[in-house]
């Protein structure tokens, strides 16, 4: 039971957790089992120690949740006064004639623990793996392949019938599967890829050939399904993040066998750098470079400006998590507003940046640290885990497309980057049939 837990939360986290703004009652559901998961795995003692990287990352955890409980403890007038973007709320209490109260960092605190509330499905994942240590690397990884075969069937009927859509706010005539946004729906598509290779890496080389060719034409399907799925969906950011995920995925497979040349290190980098030149040329029309986007409120080169003037103004502590909505909507300009509204930056760092100021990029900046030195360790090891380097490939796309999109701001993104995260932070090489451990690993007893 303890095995099969996490991949099944994951499991319903891919299928319920795909939309942001809606699907309130799903996420609902998916938070009260998650509270039940992180009981679980605080309260059951974990059969073997924790390793180092995985307290690191449980550090790092705390870390977060420590910088968005700090923004809920109220402040004396004194001090909150003096913190970035509080000239309009002071001058709100003096018109009104009323002495300036407590009031906490977060400019709408209600908001920001409701926000809270959407990591714990995350939360649950990670420490399901790295605290309660219950799972199987080829149980998730087989899980997330069927969920996107499913997705990609799912959308294959949305692009002919938009029955077929599950979210009434979506890409219509897109291929969006379970997510209400069709470039969610490619980073789970992506970050497929490299573990499709992880499960060819992994099989027993003892298996007879007939059964081996068999596995190498079942995981070729799939692939070529998932390509399919790519294709439907047509979002910019997968097309251009594929390709370097492709690319890592084969130096995953060479990388098994003999160490990686550095020329071929060199042609991936320029491969991952032609590839994400791609969605930002003009030919395809995306919203962030090209003239049209810089006359269009809705695009994403408007979002991006404004998001960072706001940012500005609220240094150093940011406006409160939550709170994107509320102070995106003093920097539009009122004669162009519509009915539709911008609900997110399409930038999780920019976003980060506005609603917790330098606390947050300061954790943002040591996870990235933690994640580098993690991603150097796995593919440096001599007895590599598979899966741990397909999850490090996994969480780069998801990292990258956060740059343009708000993929982690999903339960089901955000609770498959957290199980990037702890397979990276816990290494599980497969050892051959018959290989004894090294004998320093062992321990040794003398009774006198």
């Amino acid at each position: 039971m303890r095995t099969a837990l996490v991949p099944a939360f994951l499991l319903l986290c891919l299928l319920l957790g795909g939309a942001s703004a809606a699907g309130i009652w799903a996420n609902l559901f998916l938070q009260l089992l998650g509270l039940l998961l992180i009981l679980w795995s605080l309260v059951v003692a974990r059969q073997t120690s924790i390793a180092t990287p995985s307290r690191q990352l449980i550090a790092l955890l705390l870390l977060l949740l420590a910088a968005v409980a700090i923004q809920l403890i109220p402040l004396p007038p004194s001090i909150w006064p003096r913190l970035g973007g509080r000239e309009e709320i002071v001058a709100g209490y003096r018109l009104l004639g009323q002495p300036l109260p407590w009031l906490p960092i977060s400019l709408a605190p209600h908001k920001t623990l409701a926000s809270a509330f959407w990591l714990i499905p995350a939360i649950a994942v990670l420490l399901g793996i790295a605290k309660l240590g219950g799972y199987r690397s080829t149980w998730l990884a087989w899980m997330l392949i069927t969920v996107a075969l499913v997705s990609v069937a799912i959308g294959a009927l949305q692009v002919s019938d938009p029955g077929w859509y599950f979210y009434q706010i979506t890409n219509y005539g897109a291929a969006t599967g379970f997510f209400s946004n069709a470039n969610h729906q490619a980073t789970m598509l992506i970050a497929t890829v490299p573990f499709l290779a992880a499960l060819h890496l992994s099989a027993r080389k003892g298996q007879s050939a007939q059964r081996s060719s068999g596995l190498v034409v079942v995981l070729a399907g799939i692939l070529m399904v998932v390509l399919v799925g790519l294709a439907l969906n047509g979002s910019l950011a997968g097309i251009g993040l594929a390709i370097p995920v492709a690319a890592a995925s084969v130096a995953m497979l060479w990388a098994a066998r003999r160490p990686l040349p550095l020329w071929a290190v060199f042609i991936a980098l320029l491969i991952t750098a032609a590839s994400l030149y791609i969605p930002f040329s003009a030919p395809m029309s995306n919203n962030l470079t090209t003239a049209e986007a810089k006359t269009s409120q809705f695009s994403r080169y408007t979002s991006f400006g404004l998001t960072i003037d706001a940012a500005k103004e609220k240094l150093p502590l940011g406006s409160g998590v939550g709170t994107f909505l509320d102070v995106y909507r003093t920097k539009e300009d009122p004669a162009v507003v519509e009915s539709t509204y911008v609900n997110h930056a399409h930038s999780d760092y920019l976003e980060l940046l506005l609603e917790t100021g330098l606390v947050g990029a300061a954790v943002l900046l040591v996870f990235l640290l933690w994640w580098l030195s993690r991603f150097a360790a796995i593919w440096r090891a001599d007895k590599p885990d598979h899966f741990a380097r397909a999850a490090s490939i996994a969480s780069a796309a998801i990292l990258a497309h956060s740059l343009v999109d708000y993929p982690l701001r999903t339960a089901a993104v955000s609770a498959l980057f957290a199980m990037c995260c702890a397979l990276m932070a816990e290494p599980r090489p497969r050892a051959r049939r018959g290989e004894q451990p090294h004998p320093e690993g062992r321990a040794r007893h003398l009774s006198a």
